[in-house]
């Protein structure tokens, strides 16, 4: 008896398989880490077009339909993020427009723009003493995405956010989810719209 499945493949699973795990001799970014490792391969000390990141880590997730066996399938999507963190002694706007750019830069670099790819991100996360009032204007009301092929080769986005750990305080735009494993003081799995909640959406 026939039957169509729908499944969907990604780095996470129920029993993710073990990595070897980078130490950072900052103890806030090894935390943040800790949180990511079993959804992101995490790197450090990473550059970039110039620029150096004291952490980076990259989420990949295929979605397939197939029917019978895994040799017959369709509707093959392809979603990733590029996670981008490092700190810094202070922020300004101009600072967030300069990552915005390399943002841009990368997406043309990176991104082998198909049919089968939905969706990039590109999350750039800033760590610092305290979050500037303008800052978290701009940071709050940002959103940066471009189509590719009027859509028909998927998107990508642009994303920032601006974490004050000291002070536990944070701000993200709109679509960096990512950003609350930023946020040592929040609990996770309490907060379903969260980092948790987008990965469970997208693993079905």
């Amino acid at each position: 008896m026939s039957e169509r499945e729908d499944t969907e493949r990604a780095v996470e699973s129920a029993e993710p398989p073990e990595q070897d795990l980078p130490t950072w001799d900052d103890d806030y970014l090894q935390r943040v880490a800790d949180r990511l490792q079993y959804n992101y391969d995490l790197e450090r000390d990473y550059a970039a077009d110039g620029e150096r990141f004291d952490l980076y880590g990259r989420l990949f997730v295929e979605s397939q339909k197939q029917f019978l066996h895994r040799s017959i399938n369709w509707a093959n999507y392809e979603t990733s993020e590029h996670l981008f963190a490092r700190r810094a002694d202070g922020v300004s706007t101009a600072d967030l427009d300069a990552l915005v750019a390399l943002g841009h830069d990368l997406a043309d670099e990176w991104i082998d723009a198909s049919e089968e790819h939905h969706g990039t991100e590109f999350t750039f996360v800033l760590v610092v003493p305290d979050v500037p009032e303008d800052v978290r204007s701009h940071v709050s009301g940002f959103r940066d995405r471009t189509l590719l092929k009027y859509g028909y080769y998927g998107s990508y986005e642009v994303n920032l956010a601006v974490v004050a750990p000291e002070r536990e305080d944070a701000v993200a735009s709109s679509e960096a989810d990512v950003a609350a494993a930023f946020e040592l003081w929040r609990d996770l799995d309490a907060e379903p719209s969260g980092l948790l909640g987008r990965l469970r959406a997208l693993l079905g």
